[in-house]
C-alpha cells in the first residue's frame, strides 16, 4: 500500500521488535524452563538454538515484511501469487490469533499481581502453599479472571487504535526503558543478597550431565516462542520498515536484547530463589506461587514485588501489541478495512475467544479436550496448538520457502539492501562466498531439520 504507515526511526523498530520478542517468555518461561533444566546448561544449548537458528529465521521474517510491505499473508501472495504459499502466512495470522487468546489471561494475571503488590497483599503469605493458595482461589473466580483479562486487553487495543507511530512506536519507547531500568534495580537486589552466588552458580556454571535431545528439542522451541517467530509479528513489523532500513542489523540487536532480558531476568529471580533456600525447579508457579512471598519478605519487599509484576505486565503489554497487530495488519491489507475497523473487529474476536481460556480455571475446568492422551482445558489447548505446533510449523515452512523458493541468493541480496551507516554488526557479515554458504547451510538444511525434529518429539514421536 502506497501509504503504509511506517516507524519514525531505526530506534522506533529496533524497540518495537525487542518489545514483541521481549514478553512473558522472557521473564515467567525462560527462568521456570532454565530451573527445570539444569539452570546453565540448558542457557548455554538455548544460545546456541538463538545464535545457529533464531538469528537467521528472524532476518527472513523481517525481511519478508520489508520487500513486500504486507501482512503475512500478503508477503507470501507478493512473492509467490496466488499460491498454497499464502496458507503459511495464514498459519502465522492463526498462530497470533490462538497466543493471544491465552496469553490475554497471563496478562491479566500480571496486572492483577501488581495490584495486589500494590495494596501489600504477598505480606501476609508465609510460604509458596499459601501463595498457591490465594492464586488457586482467585482464579476460581470467573469474573476476576474474565476482569483482569479485559482490563490487559483493553490497554492492548488503545495502543493499536493508535497507529504504528503514535500507538506502538511510542508506547515502545517508553515502556521498553522502563522495564529495563526495573529490571537492573532487580538484578541489583538480587546480587546484594546472601547467598546470591548460588544463584548465579546455578545459572552460568553448567552441569555438562543434565544436557541431552530433551534440552535441546527445548531449548530451541523456546528460541521460537520467546524470539516471536512463526506467529507473523516480526513480518509484520518488518513490513512497517522502508528498503533504507538494515534487517541484519536490527535482527542481531533485536536477539541480543531479547537474549539479555531473558538472562537479567534469570539472574533477578533465582538470586531470590537461592538466596531464600527454595528449589529452582518450582515450574510454571514459580513467578505466582513462589516469588511473591520471597519478594515480600526481603527487606524493602513491598517496593521489589511491586516492580517486579510491573515489569511482568510490561513485558506481557510489548508483546501483546505485536501479536494482535499481526491480525489486524491481516484485515488492513487485505479485507481494505480502517485501523480502527480491523482493531475493534480482531479485539472483539481475540477477546472472546479468551473467554474459555479465563474460564478453563473455574466454570469450564472440567471441560477437557484430550490431547496427546492427556485432558487439557482450552487454555492448556489454546497454549499447546499454539507454542507446539503452529509455531514450528510456521518457522519450518518460512525455512523452506527462504531457502528452495525464493532462493538463498535473493534474500542475501535483499538482506544487503540498507543503509548500514553507524550500526554495530553491518551488513558485511553476509558479503563473503563464505558466509554466503553459511547463512544457506543453516536456512535450507539446519533450520527446516531441527524445526521438524522439534515438532516430531512434541508429538512423542522421537
Amino acid at each position: 500500500m502506497s501509504n503504509r504507515e511506517q516507524w519514525s526511526s531505526k530506534t522506533g523498530f529496533i524497540l518495537a521488535a525487542a518489545g514483541s520478542a521481549v514478553g512473558l517468555g522472557n521473564i515467567w518461561k525462560f527462568p521456570y524452563i532454565a530451573g527445570e533444566n539444569g539452570g546453565a546448561a540448558f542457557l548455554f544449548i538455548y544460545l546456541i538454538c538463538i545464535l545457529m537458528i533464531g538469528l537467521p529465521i528472524l532476518n527472513v521474517e523481517i525481511l519478508l515484511g520489508r520487500t513486500t510491505q504486507k501482512n503475512p499473508v500478503g508477503a507470501f501472495k507478493a512473492l509467490h501469487g496466488d499460491s498454497h504459499w499464502k496458507y503459511v502466512g495464514g498459519l502465522g495470522v492463526l498462530a497470533s490469533f490462538t497466543i493471544l487468546s491465552f496469553y490475554s489471561i497471563v496478562g491479566g494475571w500480571s496486572v492483577a499481581y501488581t495490584f495486589e503488590a500494590l495494596r501489600g497483599t504477598f505480606h501476609s503469605f508465609e510460604t509458596p502453599q499459601v501463595a498457591a493458595e490465594f492464586f488457586n482461589l482467585k482464579n476460581s473466580n470467573p469474573a476476576w479472571v474474565v476482569g483482569y483479562h479485559t482490563i490487559f486487553f483493553a490497554m492492548i487495543v488503545v495502543i493499536i487504535l493508535s497507529g504504528i507511530k503514535a500507538g506502538i512506536e511510542k508506547a515502545s519507547k517508553f515502556l521498553m526503558p522502563v522495564l529495563f531500568i526495573i529490571l537492573m534495580v532487580l538484578v541489583f537486589q538480587g546480587l546484594m543478597l546472601p547467598d546470591s552466588d548460588k544463584g548465579m552458580s546455578f545459572l552460568f556454571n553448567p552441569d555438562w550431565s543434565k544436557i541431552n535431545a530433551k534440552t535441546f528439542l527445548l531449548a530451541l522451541g523456546h528460541a521460537f516462542f520467546t524470539l516471536s517467530l512463526g506467529m507473523g509479528a516480526m513480518m509484520t513489523y518488518g513490513s512497517y520498515l522502508s528498503d533504507k532500513d538494515d534487517v541484519v542489523n536490527a535482527s542481531y540487536l533485536v536477539a541480543f536484547l531479547d537474549t539479555l532480558i531473558a538472562i537479567l531476568a534469570g539472574v533477578a529471580i533465582f538470586t531470590v530463589v537461592f538466596s531464600s533456600g527454595y528449589d529452582p525447579t518450582a515450574g510454571p508457579g514459580l513467578v505466582f506461587h513462589v516469588l511473591p512471598p520471597l519478594l515480600a519478605q526481603l527487606p524493602g519487599g513491598y517496593i521489589f514485588a511491586l516492580l517486579f509484576f510491573l515489569l511482568l505486565t510490561i513485558a506481557a503489554v510489548t508483546s501483546a501489541i505485536s501479536i494482535l497487530e499481526v491480525s489486524v495488519a491481516y484485515l488492513v491489507d487485505e479485507m481494505r478495512y480502517s485501523r480502527k475497523k480491523a482493531t475493534l473487529i480482531m479485539g472483539a474476536l481475540v477477546y472472546f475467544a479468551a473467554i474459555p481460556c479465563a474460564l478453563s480455571f473455574n466454570v469450564l475446568q472440567d471441560v477437557t479436550i484430550l490431547v496427546q492422551g492427556k485432558a487439557f482445558t482450552f487454555f492448556d489447548t489454546a497454549d499447546y496448538l499454539a507454542s507446539n505446533i503452529l509455531l514450528p510449523l510456521g518457522g519450518f515452512f518460512i525455512a523452506i520457502f527462504a531457502g528452495y523458493v525464493w532462493g538463498v541468493d535473493e534474500v542475501v541480496k535483499n538482506l544487503l539492501k540498507g543503509n548500514s551507516e553507524s550500526v554495530y554488526f553491518g551488513n558485511t557479515i553476509l558479503e563473503s562466498s563464505s558466509s554466503k554458504k553459511v547463512f544457506g547451510l543453516l536456512i535450507r538444511y539446519l533450520s527446516p531439520i531441527l524445526i521438524f525434529l522439534v515438532f516430531l518429539y512434541q508429538f512423542g514421536w522421537i
